[in-house]
């Protein structure tokens, strides 16, 4: 070994010692010493660490629900070079573990060519305790397979295991157009095989009982429902004693919505501190918000809660009549008169039909005192034309009185016709569930009064989407690419007045806007078994 150089440094002489080389036993190269008394180059030449992995493995593919067979019967989906299909391809690789995995990766491969490559780099110790890193190509041939969904519903498109039928009995569809968004937004129409549109609701078709159960599960975290299920044996196997059944889940949402009028019963208002008796619906989520108007109190309200004393709704939207606000004063002095967004005020009103008819003007006290100012339109109840008769008014306190007029909510009506008329559009689009309309027990009058009453709906409900940014956080919006030249060409000259129309701000829009769903993206079969051992145990 070769002694150490001295070397000359500010405080003197020093000695550096060198590391001392020796020579490989195969080929005589001088190398640093090893465990092995071996170069690199001969210890691959005597060992190979990648012996026994297998290089060449087969993979089943439905092109249909674009998912890979997981063995024995589980299907998961994963995107080309994703990290899903990374992980997927090296559990399948057998004789990884007796080896150190280092890195991974893909190489690139034609789309079309049904072959992915992984590039694995390995590490092993061999030869008295020398670690040999290793790098080699696995390819992995790709196999089209249906899988038995999508293979069930080739056979039969119309065969489903389970139907969730999702049920309003309100006279408009607002509600579905929500829960519509609400599916989109969180990807709830996956496993679907089909979406029936009824004339009351919605029924949604899948090839999986627990695919059923999970929209259950959702709807009664969105919207207050109630459900009840029930099953129907199909078929009987006597020689495996199996059984096959189709399963129907009712969802019933409560026919309160938003900005409705009700009538509290009165012992329902008793429970609450005895407000109402004349309630606002203000919001609507797993539960429904109602609001006293006159004294600001507001309570939530269950779905559990409503079916142990249910009423209907006195007045909807429908109903409404415009307003002009003349005065508007905020209450002074008591503590109640303010929540939240809300402000309590007195105000005066005139019809604007009655303008240049008559001169009637009515008081009212309103909740929306932060909203309107005098000269301001406002939609509300005219509760005196109304003439509501409810067998609950009786068992308030008797001399009580309902107001002539409830305001319900600022109105843009007049600045969103003439900004329509100067050309001037929404810049955003809705992304829209790919269904089935039943339109074949209606004549053709009924099924154009059909869309006229839906192209109401739509309108409706995105206007209420551009008022209320609570509503708005739960929708995905999308940009419309044809309103920009639609705009354009309308000028940049608009009126002052309307500037205060609410609209859906630019930053708030997704770009693209694109719905992706296979026909066969029916549901997963790695919970058959248990569900015809839960069948087994049912029928005994």
């Amino acid at each position: 070994a070769p002694s150490p150089r001295p070397r000359a440094t500010m405080f003197g002489v020093q000695t550096q010692a060198t590391p001392g080389h020796v020579l490989c036993c195969m080929c005589g190269m001088g190398i640093s010493p090893n465990p092995a008394g071996m170069c690199v180059d001969c210890i691959r030449s005597q060992v190979d660490i990648t012996e026994g992995i297998q290089k060449q493995c087969t993979v089943m593919y439905c092109k249909e629900c674009q998912r890979y067979l997981q063995p024995p019967k589980h299907w998961i989906r994963a995107d080309l070079e994703s990290k899903e299909l990374l992980t997927f391809c090296i559990k399948r690789i057998k004789g990884l573990s007796k080896v150190k995995l280092v890195d991974a990766g893909f190489i690139w491969t034609e789309p079309h060519s049904k072959r992915l490559k992984t590039k694995l780099t390995i590490q092993k110790e061999v030869l008295n305790g020398a670690i040999l890193q290793q790098t080699f190509v696995t390819e992995f041939v790709v196999e089209w397979h249906m899988c038995d969904a999508c293979s069930r519903a080739a056979a039969n498109s119309d065969q489903w295991t389970a139907c969730v039928q999702v049920r309003q009995k309100v006279e408009h569809k607002r509600t579905f157009l929500y829960l519509e968004q609400l599916i989109l937004k969180h990807g709830m129409e996956a496993n679907t095989i089909g979406i029936k549109s009824q004339p009351d609701g919605l029924d949604f078709y899948y090839g999986n009982r627990s695919h059923g159960m999970k929209m259950v599960d959702f709807l009664q975290n969105v919207v207050p429902v109630r459900a009840r299920h029930d099953k129907q044996l199909v078929s009987h196997n006597a020689n495996d004693n199996s059984y096959n059944y189709q399963y129907t889940f009712m969802v019933e949402i409560v026919p309160i919505c938003k900005e409705d009028i009700v009538i509290l019963p009165f012992k329902a208002s008793q429970g609450m501190g005895g407000v109402g008796p004349l309630m606002l619906v203000t919001r609507v989520g797993s539960s429904f918000q109602i609001t006293d108007p006159h004294t600001m109190k507001q309570n939530w309200m269950d779905a559990s809660q409503f079916y142990r004393l249910p009423f209907k709704a006195s007045a909807v939207a429908k109903q409404f009549v415009e307003y002009v606000v003349l005065d508007i004063e905020p209450v002074r002095g008591a503590q109640h008169g303010q929540s939240g967004k809300w402000l309590l005020a007195d105000v005066q009103v005139a019809r604007v039909s009655d303008f240049g008819v008559n001169d009637n003007i009515m008081s009212a006290r309103t909740h929306l005192g932060h909203h309107l100012q005098a000269g301001d339109t406002a939609l509300g109840y005219d509760l005196a034309s109304l003439q509501i008769v409810d067998p609950e008014l009786e068992k308030y306190r008797r001399g009580m009185q309902l107001p002539d007029v409830l305001l319900v909510k600022k109105s843009y009506q007049e600045k969103r016709r003439r900004r329509r008329a100067k050309g001037v559009n929404r810049v955003w689009k809705l992304q829209r569930l790919e269904m089935v309309n039943d339109d074949d027990a209606l004549g053709n009058k009924a099924v154009s009064r059909e869309h006229d009453r839906a192209a109401n709906d739509e309108e409706a409900f995105m206007q209420e989407l551009e008022e209320d940014e609570e509503l708005r956080g739960n929708v995905n919006f999308f940009k419309d690419e044809n309103a920009p030249v639609r705009n354009a060409r309308a000028g940049t000259e608009t009126d002052d007045d309307d500037d205060d129309v609410p609209e859906v701000p630019i930053e708030s829009l997704l770009d693209g806007l694109s719905l992706m769903r296979t026909q066969g993206a029916i549901g997963e079969d790695d919970t058959d078994d248990d569900e015809e051992e839960e069948e087994e145990e049912d029928h005994e």
